[in-house]
């Protein structure tokens, strides 16, 4: 039993052996699967990352593969040359911009000397070069020349090499610089022309500050570099050129960025020189001033040569006056310029009388003297673009150009005789002659210069004939014309006398309202047996021999008491224009005070006159005018500027002279049409008018047409056959009552 119960016992021990190793047998079992699990796990993720790391990896060697294929490009296309050398100069790698340096296909260059390239003169600074590259580790440089395999041009090219860590190959650079070099050649040359050229150079900035110089310019002007340098290029201005001359040079600048011609400057030593000036602009690339480079050099002692060649060969070297050669380019000058501006010229041919009297009684050298004399006073006699030639001897001509009227050719002869008949007072001598004049008109006589010359010597020897000490014309219609013009001065002083001048008025009317309240007197002259005599005819005459003074006298009392009148019975402030001649300003002194006086004894204020003048009257303004038109002003009398736009017209002397009206002249009037360049000249001078405050009247109207563009232009009164032509006072005052 106690046997049976071990037996029991030890069944249920290995039983629960059993179930132990079994509990413990499924528990690893677990743990198997457990571990397993996690491995499998493990092996997921692992594997997941070994995916993402190759698809990583294929990006990167996608991106390598690109980066490699833009290195090879930029490599290949780069604008410089590329390539590896080994130690012995074998080519291991080029680019292609290196293969075109050398001149050869790039399939064509492997295991090639880049010494086959090289010019023989470069290969020792290759070869020293090339050892010094692997003995050193930093890059290095030098220039070759090189000669490429299709010779087409030898290249200058800078060398920069630097070695590769393997110390077997080197990484090497071609840059040519071949136009490089052949600009800095040409600089250098330049630079050498700069420095050894005899002309002086000047160079300067876009603000006209000297930048640099060269040696000539020290040489001609005195200023070293350091004294130059930084100044303005008005250094050596001399003061010799007015400002219009400077306006001109920068005009001319500024347009063509190129000027050259003569000037005057200073040397440093304050001597003034002549020199030859060339001034040409540089420009940058947006067309802005860069500098301004001048050359320029001292011509004094070559103008002077020059200006006594000449002078010997066109003046005489007694009287200084022109010679035959000069006098003949002078009148062939002056004969084209006649037919080009339509006026005549006259040809004066003087000779002395009894002259060889002079040499044989005094001597040569006291005739010398009178003919110097006599030069100067046929200067004085003549306008200053007039030419008084001596031919040789005792034989002058005078060349008249541009003859406004030929009374002055007469006025001009009768002075030369005058002159001429003065003594001479020649180094304690006294002489006295006379000379004889001839005178004949181009292209009235002829149109030949030649024969122009033998015409005036004609006549001059018909004035010798005639008793000498007078004047003779080639032409008898210019003989007619002097003798008429005589006969006309001398009835002109008789005319003042004999009460054969009258008045008569033209009315000036407004052209807004059609009312006259505005007149202006002209004078008649009535002859007893030549009938009306123009003003046109007899003004110049009064004006030449000063009979002007005191008809204009006359005129302005006749229409200041017609202006009282008219004040009484048509309207308070009627107003008479009176013209005063150039020749009253200047001749009558304090005449115009009277003209005062007789207005206050009529009661007249200033205002009831006006006087109307010329431009030209105001471009020679001197003391004497201004202090008249000041006076008349200070007098409440009005100033009209009559023939406005046929002179020098200027807008400065409007205000400087207080002007009341502009007279726009008849030659802009007469051709208005609404396209004509006249109306837009027209309607020009009025709104300039208007600006300033002046009145402006339209002389010459003629038809309807005309008026109503006037009008159109703001023009304020008109005057003209359309309204009425010059009347007596009688006739003007039916005019004012007719409305």
């Amino acid at each position: 039993m106690t046997k049976i119960n071990k037996q029991f016992t030890d069944a249920d021990k290995l039983r629960r052996h059993a179930n132990q190793r079994l509990s413990q047998q499924q528990s690893n079992a677990a743990d198997i699967e457990m571990d397993a699990k996690k491995l499998l796990h493990e092996l997921q993720v692992h594997q997941i990352e070994l995916e993402m790391q190759n698809e990583e990896l294929l990006i990167a060697q996608t991106e390598a593969e690109a980066s490699l294929e833009r290195y090879t490009e930029l490599y290949d296309m780069a604008p410089v040359g590329y390539l590896t050398l080994e130690r012995d100069g074998t080519i291991r790698q080029i680019n292609l911009r290196a293969a075109r340096q050398l001149g050869i296909f790039r399939s064509q260059l492997k295991q090639q000397r880049f010494s086959s390239f090289i010019s023989v003169d470069s290969l020792p600074v290759f070869n020293d070069f090339l050892d010094g590259v692997f003995d050193g580790k930093a890059a290095q440089s030098c220039e070759l020349t090189l000669l490429p395999a299709d010779r087409s041009q030898t290249l200058i090219i800078q060398f920069e090499a630097i070695a590769n860590d393997d110390d077997q190959t080197c990484r090497v650079i071609l840059i040519d610089i071949t136009e490089r070099k052949g600009n800095e050649e040409k600089l250098k040359l330049a630079n050498l022309v700069y420095q050894a050229i005899g002309e002086a150079i000047m160079v300067a900035d876009a603000d006209n500050r000297i930048v640099t110089v060269n040696p000539a310019f020290t040489e001609l002007t005195g200023y070293s570099l350091q004294e130059a340098v930084g100044q303005s290029t008005t250094l050596l201005k001399s003061g010799h050129q007015n400002e219009a001359f400077y306006q001109i040079m920068w005009h001319a600048l500024e347009t063509t960025g190129h000027w050259q011609g003569e000037i005057w400057n200073r040397r440093k030593s304050g001597e003034t020189y002549l020199e030859w000036l060339t001034i040409n602009t540089v420009y940058d690339d947006q067309n802005k001033v860069r500098h301004r480079v001048a050359t320029f050099s001292d011509i004094t002692d070559q103008k002077h040569a020059e200006q006594t060649i000449w002078q010997q060969a066109n003046f005489d070297s007694l009287t200084g006056l022109p010679n035959r050669h000069m006098f003949y380019e002078r009148l062939a000058q002056e004969m084209k310029k006649s037919r080009r501006v339509g006026l005549p010229l006259a040809l004066l041919f003087l000779d002395l009388d009894h002259f060889k009297d002079v040499n044989d009684t005094l001597g040569h050298c006291k005739g010398d003297l009178l003919l110097k004399e006599m030069a100067q006073r046929l200067l004085n006699c003549v306008r200053n673009t007039d030419t008084v030639a001596r031919l040789g001897g005792d034989e002058f001509t005078i060349i008249v150009a541009e003859l406004q009227e030929q009374d002055s050719i007469e006025r001009l002869a009768q002075d030369i005789l005058n002159q001429l008949t003065k003594p001479f007072e020649l180094a304690g001598e006294i002489a006295y002659v006379s000379v004889s004049i001839g005178i004949t008109l181009y292209p009235e006589d002829t149109d030949d210069i030649d024969v122009l010359i033998k015409n005036a010597d004609q006549a001059m020897y018909a004035a010798k004939d005639q008793g000498r000490n007078c004047r003779h014309y080639f032409t008898i219609s210019m003989q007619e014309a002097a003798l008429t013009r005589m006969r006309l001065i001398n009835d002109l002083r008789n005319a003042l006398v004999e009460r054969q001048f009258r008045l008569a008025y033209q009315p000036i009317v407004e052209l807004s309202t059609g009312s006259i309240h505005k007149a202006e007197a002209l004078i008649r002259w009535q002859h007893p047996t030549r009938g009306l005599i123009s003003p046109a005819d007899f003004i110049p005459v009064a004006e030449a021999t000063g009979m002007i003074i005191d008809i204009g006298d006359w005129v302005f009392r006749e229409a200041a008491q017609q202006a009282a009148q008219w004040r009484i019975k048509h309207h308070e402030q009627f107003q008479v224009s009176i013209n005063k001649s150039p020749v009253q300003f200047q001749k009558e002194g304090n005449g115009h005070l009277a003209w005062f006086e007789h207005l206050r004894e009529l009661g007249l204020p200033g205002e009831s006159v006006v006087i109307e003048i010329t431009e030209g009257l105001l471009m020679d303004a001197g003391a004497l005018i201004t202090g008249q038109l000041l006076a008349f002003r200070d007098a409440g009398i009005q100033v009209s500027l009559d023939d406005f736009g046929t002179g020098y017209s200027s807008l400065s002397y409007l205000k400087k002279f207080d002007i009341d009206y502009l007279k726009i002249d008849q030659s802009f009037t007469r051709n208005l049409s609404p396209d004509a360049n006249d109306l837009a000249l027209c309607e020009a001078i009025i709104v300039m008018a208007h600006k300033l405050g002046i009145k402006v009247i339209a002389e010459g109207i003629e038809t309807q047409e005309q008026c109503d563009l006037l009008m159109a232009a703001g023009c304020d009164y008109g005057q003209g056959y359309l309204f009425s032509k010059p009347v007596a006072a009688d006739e003007f005052e039916k005019l004012l009552a007719s409305g």
